[in-house]
């Protein structure tokens, strides 16, 4: 059972124990904000960012939050989108940040899995983010943070000498395993993968680029709607008619060399639409959507991510972590 600690809490307990709050999930449909009532109350910033003494970039600067600061969200409010298109402004106990680049998060402690099936355990962070570790000749070395709601594959688990519990985690890429602390990853259980309309004929989804809109549709029946953020030069997402080629729950995705690096371990609910590597999935860097983001792909929030690839085929078994298909649904890109 996940059990709620407030944000002092957090930063006391650091690595040790990343906690637990909530904030707002926004919902698939509408404008910016659905309501204007608080129902949120933490976010973690992507970057550094400045915060101001009213929601306005021309606003008095009054202190910067560093990359990782886990904040107090007090208030939400539409505000001077500048020249970023996204209006959305958060107030902290310090003052008004742009909400582009302050990622929703919860602190969900958890209770380890104590055995782990042969194909691996699928697991998802719950809490802002945990510190990994990887094996460096016998000791120890920091590795990557990994952040709310990215998910990963639990390979083994094991007691450390302080009585910590530790799951050993695959890096899809890269070949090797990271540690991190058990209770900060929840095990996905398999009722959460059920697929969504299995069998309904005629299913089909639209990404409208220029209104920065994913649409599902059965039939001519649009059932579900979110916000994207697509790629961000002309041209980065494809246009054109494709297919959901292959999936994946988790994906460690990096630039090779040169260009604009990134290095994103645990992109969550990855549907591919393109050998290129254009595709639909999770995202934990930034909270832009409805503005042109992306390297190429197709930007959603975690939980409309996790919606797209149940709904769509193929479907992926609960503990398989890849599955490909010449029959997937349809992704219409205009």
């Amino acid at each position: 059972m996940a059990q709620g600690l407030t944000r002092r809490d957090f930063l006391k307990l650091g690595s040790a124990a990343m906690l637990a709050y909530g904030f707002r999930d926004y919902p698939s449909l509408g404008s910016f904000f659905p309501s204007r009532s608080p129902t949120f109350n933490m976010g973690r910033t992507v970057y550094s960012v400045r915060y101001y003494n009213r929601p306005s970039f021309g606003a008095s600067e009054t202190g910067y939050y560093i990359t990782d600061s886990v904040v107090n969200i007090l208030e939400e409010t539409i505000g001077d989108p500048g020249n970023t298109k996204n209006p959305m402004w958060l107030r902290t106990d310090e003052g008004w940040v742009h909400g582009a680049y302050v990622q929703p998060v919860k602190n969900e402690i958890n209770t380890p899995a104590l055995e782990i099936p042969a194909k691996g355990l699928l697991v998802e962070v719950t809490v802002p983010f945990t510190q990994s570790y990887h094996d460096n000749k016998g000791s120890w070395k920091r590795g990557y943070r990994f952040y709310y709601k990215s998910t990963h594959w639990a390979h083994q688990v094991f007691t450390g000498v302080n009585g910590i519990v530790w799951y050993k985690l695959l890096d899809d890429r890269n070949g090797g395993y990271y540690f991190a602390e058990a209770q900060h990853l929840r095990p996905i259980q398999p009722e959460e993968l059920t697929p969504i309309s299995p069998g309904v004929p005629d299913k089909r989804i639209e990404v409208d680029l220029t209104r920065q809109y994913v649409t599902a549709y059965e039939g001519n029946q649009p059932v579900f709607v979110t916000r994207t953020a697509t790629g961000y030069f002309e041209g980065d997402t494809p246009i054109g008619d494709f297919k959901i080629e292959r999936k994946n729950p988790s994906r460690h995705m990096a630039t090779e060399a040169g260009g604009d690096p990134f290095d994103l371990p645990g992109v969550p609910w990855v549907s591919y639409i393109s050998w290129t590597g254009v595709s639909l999935h999770g995202t934990y860097w930034h909270n832009n959507y409805g503005v042109p983001q992306s390297h190429g792909c197709i930007n959603l929030r975690p939980e409309a991510a996790l919606w797209i690839y149940r709904w769509s085929d193929p479907i992926v078994p609960p503990d398989e972590d890849y599955v490909e298909s010449d029959f997937g649904t349809k992704v219409t890109v205009h």
